[in-house]
């Protein structure tokens, strides 16, 4: 049985909600438009244009726009990703309508006038320098541009100081009626409502909005073949990725890789490569591993930071945990026992209600489907040692692995 509802309004956005008794609301509107649908020479564009819908409406200033939520305590945000664009508020419950026709007005009626254009370049501008000082969060995009050679997906969510300094309305506009199509969005609401009202809301403010069926052409990535690459900076520490390309989130096997990247260095202490590397050998202060899916590929990588001299032991104690699961299946009991800690955290998980309906609007769109939680701990539990085995040989292929390294400038 599920636990959410659904209404698809003629233009095809869809209404998702979940019931909470709560005096807390959790709402979201996800459009699936991000830095993979940007032309060449527009890196940064989706980017760009969450930004400036914050800023002026064809009836609202950007201090009403600000102010809107804020004057009743309720927190507004949003985030660009390779595939999504994200508005997203927290609230009491009476603040719905307000919220609901904030996000109406800043999705389709922003005006994105010229000096709120250049204003919000030179924020970007500074946004993009600071990342960089970052070498933990730089790398991570150095590694995906290796990592999707040459494809959109291997490109920076910000974009570059040189393509942020030429965005025009016309780009903004472009972008807009190419790839916010109403049937690829989701507004979706975690609150204590009869689901009756909240269509009500969506068909008095999302209902006249005019329907936009573009279809989405996405180049799928193709598969890598292996790298190494050492990249000198002005840093301290040696900062290290190993990663390949994975999984899609439709993907059959996507449960299994899950499992896997919770062992090595998910969520906690007593994963394989913290127990080893920081608790054993004390090589490196942070070590964890990533797998995120995306529509029609993935990314599996393992991050660690450590001092120059220690970088190569670091390595190689990597790669012997990775060696270790695809030479040996795991026992009936270490597979029980990893099982049961990936669902007690995915339980816990449930309290981050944003998180939650985010997620399943995302899903919503990915699959036309929202998973529950008995779904998904099902799933988990008919994985197998032998389709984690099968998993660690094709992911953590030696033959197919990046390495990428930021060391100190001598």
């Amino acid at each position: 049985m599920t636990d959410y509802q659904v209404h698809t309004l003629p233009n095809g956005i869809r209404i998702l909600f979940k019931h909470a008794a709560s005096t807390i609301t959790h709402c979201c509107f996800i459009v699936n438009a991000g830095s993979r649908d940007e032309a060449e020479h527009k890196e940064g564009l989706a980017h760009f244009i969450e930004h400036l819908l914050f800023k002026e409406t064809e009836r609202r200033s950007t201090s009403q726009i600000l102010n809107r939520l804020e004057l009743v305590g309720a927190d507004l945000n949003a985030y660009t990703t390779k595939e999504y664009t994200c508005i997203h508020a927290s609230l009491l419950n009476q603040h719905l309508e307000r919220t609901v026709d904030l996000f109406e007005d800043i999705l389709f009626h922003s005006t994105f006038p010229e000096d709120e254009q250049e204003k919000e370049r030179g924020v970007i501008l500074d946004e993009i320098a600071s990342y960089l000082d970052q070498p933990e969060e730089a790398i991570q995009d150095d590694f995906e541009e290796l990592l999707f050679n040459g494809h959109p997906m291997g490109k920076n969510i910000l974009g570059t100081p040189e393509t942020v300094s030429k965005f025009n309305s016309s780009d903004i506009q472009s972008f807009i009626s190419l790839n916010y199509n109403t049937s690829e969005m989701v507004f979706a609401v975690f609150g204590n409502y009869d689901f009756k009202k909240v269509v009500g809301l969506a068909e008095k403010y999302f209902g006249p909005v005019p329907a936009n069926s573009t279809p989405k052409h996405r180049l799928k990535p193709v598969g890598n073949s292996g790298a190494s690459l050492i990249l000198h900076k002005q840093i301290s520490q040696t900062h290290c990725i190993i990663g390949n390309t994975a999984y899609s989130a439709g993907h059959p096997l996507r449960d299994g890789l899950w499992l896997l990247n919770n062992l090595l260095g998910g969520i906690g202490m007593s994963s394989r490569l913290n127990l080893e590397i920081r608790e054993k050998y004390g090589i490196a202060y942070t070590i964890d591993s990533n797998y995120t899916p995306f529509t029609d590929s993935g990314i599996f990588s393992i991050y660690f930071g450590t001092d120059r001299e220690k970088v190569d032991k670091a390595t190689f104690l990597v790669h012997k945990e990775l060696k270790k699961l695809r030479d040996k299946k795991l026992g009936a009991l270490k597979l029980h026992q990893e099982k049961q800690k990936f669902i007690g955290q995915i339980a816990l998980a449930e309290e981050n209600r944003m998180g939650v309906i985010m997620s399943m609007a995302k899903n919503l769109i990915a699959f036309d489907h929202v998973y529950t939680l008995t779904e998904i701990f099902d799933k988990i539990n008919a994985v197998t040692a032998e389709q984690l085995l099968e998993i660690s040989n094709e992911i953590f292929d030696n033959s197919r692995m990046i390495t990428l390294l930021f060391e100190p400038k001598e």
